[in-house]
């Protein structure tokens, strides 16, 4: 991966690790919905409720546009299923991790016989 990538895997698994923007991600991922109206399901201010879904948008899973005075906020599927490709990477390496150990406990467990 080059440093770009690194750098965008990061602002994505950061955007995701909080449990609030995921919601929100689940919420904007079925359609549009505006900012107002998403923060109305969370205990918390209308600022903050902002703050996640600007988190969610620099990391580009997430994209807004104004219609009047409201922010309408949509899911990116693309950015999506970008994250779901980097942890398929890294299964795949943990994987073959797993497979080298199996194979030397196989080789050691045939040399002791």
């Amino acid at each position: 991966m080059t440093d770009a990538d690194e750098d965008r895997a990061d602002a994505l698994f950061h955007a995701l690790s909080d449990r609030t923007r995921r919601d929100i991600m689940r919420r904007v991922l079925t359609g549009e919905h505006s900012v107002s109206v998403l923060a109305a399901e969370y205990d918390m201010s209308f600022a903050a409720v902002q703050k996640h879904v600007a988190v969610l948008e620099r990391a580009g899973l997430l994209t807004k546009r104004r219609h009047g005075r409201e922010q309408l906020a949509t899911g990116d599927v693309t950015a999506v299923r970008a994250v779901a490709t980097l942890l398929t990477e890294l299964e795949a390496v943990w994987r073959g991790r797993i497979a080298r150990i199996d194979e030397l406990i196989a080789t050691e467990s045939s040399q002791e016989d």
